[in-house]
Parts: structure tokens; sequence; C-alpha cells
């Protein structure tokens, strides 16, 4: 059975300096994985390589059995995805911005402007889709974003973080939405420091850096008990202070 999503042993380095270790995983249709990490781990660059904006130095990423291309139309019309802020015009409407996107990936005219509507309906935006997209405000702005990513056909969602800069409720629309569309079948992968979101709808999670995080963890602990013996010797030596220093620190 192919993977809707397939990484091995996938890294990235610039200048020797690793911007994403090593990492494996697979996510199948219909599954949604959360890309867990602190600040810098890697998980916008796993996405970037996930959506063809980088190439990895090592390893391998493949959408629905084949390697990641942007070139390709194939990929192009598998993959989608919310990753920064996307690109807008000032004089089109939000309405506009969605049909336009629609039409483009070969939706009609009429078709086009109903799929916008019901997104912007879907995203709670609905009364806002008069208005420009700089007219929004920060959380409004990130649910349009989102809705850019969904109104196209895909079968493979990349989001970086789609729980910035919304509320509570906010974030409940987006666990819905994205909830449908995995019931529908479809794909994702988002990076999040959200356990809200995560929990909500990730199907299985990842967390970027566990392995660097266990090898220090090794090392420390190895240096602690080593440091223990030497105090434990110091202690059972003849010099009373050093009991009684071993002692105090403990």
């Amino acid at each position: 059975m192919i993977s809707a999503v397939e990484v091995e042993e996938c890294a990235l380095s610039i200048d020797d300096v690793a911007l994403l270790e090593p990492v494996s995983f697979a996510v199948e249709s219909g599954q949604a994985l959360a890309v867990t990490g602190s600040n810098g781990s890697g998980k916008t660059t796993l996405l970037r390589i996930l959506a063809g904006l980088a190439r990895p130095t090592s390893g391998a990423a493949r959408i629905q059995g084949s390697a990641v291309d942007e070139r390709s139309a194939a990929f192009r019309r598998a993959v989608s995805g919310s990753i920064g802020r996307p690109p807008v015009a000032r004089d089109l409407t939000l309405e506009e911005h969605l049909a336009l996107v629609a039409a483009s990936w070969g939706e009609s005219v009429d078709a086009a402007r109903q799929r916008a509507a019901a997104e912007l309906e879907r995203w709670q935006l609905g009364a806002l889709r008069r208005r420009f997209p700089h007219e929004l405000s920060s959380g409004q702005s990130q649910l349009f974003a989102l809705a850019l990513a969904v109104v196209r056909p895909y079968d493979v969602l990349v989001l970086d973080e789609p729980e910035q800069r919304l509320d509570s409720d906010r974030l409940g629309i987006v666990s819905q939405v994205l909830l449908s569309e995995i019931g529908a079948g479809r794909t994702l992968v988002f990076a999040t420091h959200s356990s809200v979101l995560a929990d909500a709808v990730a199907t299985r999670s990842i967390r970027l850096g566990d392995v660097f995080t266990r090898s220090v963890a090794a090392e420390i602990d190895s240096a602690g008990r080593d440091d223990a013996a030497v105090e434990g010797e110091g202690a059972r030596g003849d010099h009373p202070a050093a009991g009684g220093a071993a002692g105090d620190g403990a």
C-alpha cells in the first residue's frame, strides 16, 4: 500500500548547520500528523520540503509514492498548503480571491463563485466577503489564509502553525474544518505548538529534536551517575568534611 506521505531519513543542512535532523514517518490517506517541537527544531523546514519549497540534503520525501517535485503538475495538484502569509491582491475582495483560486484549478466561473461563498461561510467569514485582505484583523487574516489553502482541489494539506493569532473560538473553527477535510479522505501534516489543536485533529504526532534530546539527556544522566559515584567515594573517605559536604549537597 502506498502512503499518502512518506519521509525516509529526510534532513536538510546549509553551510554545515542542520536545519532539520533526519526524520522518518508515513501518513496514510484520511490521517493527520501533528509535527511538534521547540522553535528551531525543523518543523517549518520539514513542511517546506513536503511542499516542494526546499530540497533535502539527504533522505527522501514522497507524496503518493512519487518524489516531491514542484515542477510536476501531478504534485502541484496533489499538495496544497499554508506556510507563511499568502500573496494577496490589494484590490480583490475575499470572495474574489477564493473564486479566482477555485477557477484557476478548473472550476467554472459560476461554480468558483459558489465555492468561494461556501468556503467563506465554513470559516465564518461570510459577513466579510466584500472586505479586502488589508481590512481584516490578524485572526481573520489567518482564517482567510487557511481558506485559500482548501478552496482548491488537493489530496495532501501542509499547514504551518494554523493556530497562529487565533482565539479559542476561532481555533475551534479550524479544528472543525480540518476534521471535515480528514473525514473526506484527505491527508494533513501540520506543525503546531497547540496541544488543543493537536489533540482535536491529529491521528498521531511526532516531535522533532527528540533524537538530539535523548542523546543529550543520556550524556547528562551518565555524567550525573559518574559524579554521584565520585561523591560517594568521597563520602566513604576518612575526611569528615567530605561526608558532611556530601550530606549537605544531598
